[in-house]
């Protein structure tokens, strides 16, 4: 069923674009399903392409892993601490509302090269998602467990270890989840604003030249990319966390 509903939206699209379609939308402008798979086949004969591919990967792995480090110590440390949560909570709950985007001039003026600043606008992206789940996860943990282990004897290094840690991996791997979709969101973007390889690059060059089977041809890559790097961390989710009870589907 899953395969059957993409093939059946690929097949109404070839049947409105081929067929000139005006009900008020314009699809008579929109390039085929055969035309978009043609450039495809361009584009993969093509070593800019993997180039371009390649370089987004570079910025997405880097500004997401960085991203996901601080953002599960931050999350733990606000989560379990009074005073940084005093001293760094407002600070974050500022910032937040941002969108990443919006600090592309920020990042501009701030970094020497463009390729730090969208590793930045890729990483301040991402950080929120995984920071805010982390804080929500470590402050929902039952008192009952750490105050279990401290009656037998465990260091506050023992309980962050066997207690916290293994306690909020459901919430800090939603909050990874999400901070991976928002991540390529702002990768795209600031390519399109300020880079000079990649596949959000790429795509906007496209649009500027009215090439826009090559246009669609990024687009899926960019679904493509984000759908395998989220299942990525969809499957480190289930495997990190398999000591929990799952529900079987009927």
């Amino acid at each position: 069923m899953r395969v059957g509903s993409v093939v059946a939206a690929i097949g109404l699209w070839q049947l409105l674009t081929a067929n000139d379609v005006r009900a008020g939308l314009r699809f008579d402008t929109l390039p085929t399903v055969t035309e978009i798979i043609a450039e495809f086949g361009q584009h993969l004969g093509s070593g800019q392409y993997y180039l371009d591919v390649g370089q987004s990967l570079i910025r997405i792995v880097t500004g997401f892993g960085l991203a996901a480090v601080v953002g599960v110590a931050a999350g733990i440390g606000l989560g379990r601490s009074r005073l940084l949560a005093d001293v760094f909570g407002p600070l974050a709950e500022l910032i937040r509302p941002i969108p990443a985007i919006a600090l592309v001039p920020v990042a501009i003026l701030l970094f020497p090269s463009d390729e730090s600043g969208i590793v930045f606008i890729t990483f301040t992206a991402s950080l929120f998602p995984v920071l805010v789940s982390t804080r929500h996860a470590t402050r929902a943990l039952p008192t009952i467990w750490e105050d279990a282990v401290r009656t037998l004897g465990a260091s506050r290094r023992e309980v962050l270890t066997r207690v916290v840690v293994p306690g909020i991996l459901p919430g800090v791997f939603s909050g990874l989840s999400v901070g991976m979709g928002v991540a390529w969101i702002c990768l795209i973007s600031a390519e399109m604003i300020s880079g000079r390889l990649g596949i959000g690059y790429r795509t906007w060059q496209s649009y500027t030249i009215v090439d826009y089977p090559a246009v669609f041809v990024g687009m899926i890559t960019i679904g493509v990319l984000g759908f395998l790097t989220s299942g990525i961390v969809e499957l480190a989710g289930r495997r990190a966390t398999r000591w929990l009870p799952r529900e079987v589907a009927s």
